[in-house]
């Protein structure tokens, strides 16, 4: 391990204090401390010291993802390099300490905490081969859902990002249960009591919807379906 790689608590996660040296070896030696660190950082919220290193979105994307990967979840990228904290920023990532993201900030007006909602779960990660989600509510994941990744839950499921797992919304009856996803072809899906496969795809992806429709399974561009509503 590089010397000089650091953790300490801060506020409701981690801070990681980076050290100098070639990024790959520092990069393997942050990723060999996760694995050591076991159940200590899985589901950590982790920041990032970077100092003046300087980083590319494709570095601080694939840094991300290897973490994700580990169930760490990177949220923060500290530091004064200028083009680091704009890659950072254009990846939806804190610049300081107890600060959100831009993309993550809330209007200056109050949200009315008693707006009625239902109960979701949000995964903010790629579900790989072997993961499995069973939850009673929506699932909501911002990430893909590869081949041999499961999900069901007892609402909808809505993947921003490709579903290729299977998948069962509605597992307990609910036929008005529906499965989005900016690319759908799930390896085999479920609303209700109905399943279906995926054809073989003919053109590009799309964001699509399946829901039933007198009894079938039925798949509906999702942005359409969403204009129909709306209007």
């Amino acid at each position: 391990m590089s010397s000089g790689l650091a953790v300490k608590g801060v506020g409701d996660g981690l801070l990681m204090h980076v050290p100098e040296g070639p990024w790959d070896e520092v990069l393997a030696s942050l990723l060999q401390t996760v694995d050591d660190g076991g159940e200590f950082f899985r589901g950590a919220r982790v920041a990032l010291q970077l100092d003046d290193r300087e980083l590319g979105a494709a570095d601080l994307g694939h840094l991300r993802d290897q973490l994700a990967g580990r169930e760490v979840n990177l949220w923060a990228v500290l530091g004064t390099s200028q083009p680091t904290r704009s890659a950072a920023a254009d990846l939806g990532l804190a610049l300081e300490l107890g600060r959100p993201s831009a993309q993550a900030r809330e209007a200056d007006e109050p949200i009315d905490t008693e707006l009625p909602g239902e109960h979701a779960a949000l995964v903010h990660r790629t579900l790989r081969s072997g993961n499995h989600i069973h939850y009673a509510g929506h699932v909501v994941v911002v990430g893909d859902v590869n081949p041999g990744a499961e999900i069901i839950a007892g609402g909808d499921v809505i993947v921003w990002g490709r579903l290729r797992g299977v998948v069962h919304a509605g597992a307990g009856g609910n036929e008005e249960a529906v499965v989005c996803a900016l690319d759908l072809a799930p390896t085999q899906l479920r609303i209700a009591g109905q399943i279906a496969v995926s054809p073989e795809r003919r053109g590009a992806a799309q964001p699509e919807m399946a829901r039933l429709k007198d009894g079938q399974l039925v798949a509906e561009k999702w942005i359409d379906e969403h204009r129909r509503k709306a209007d």
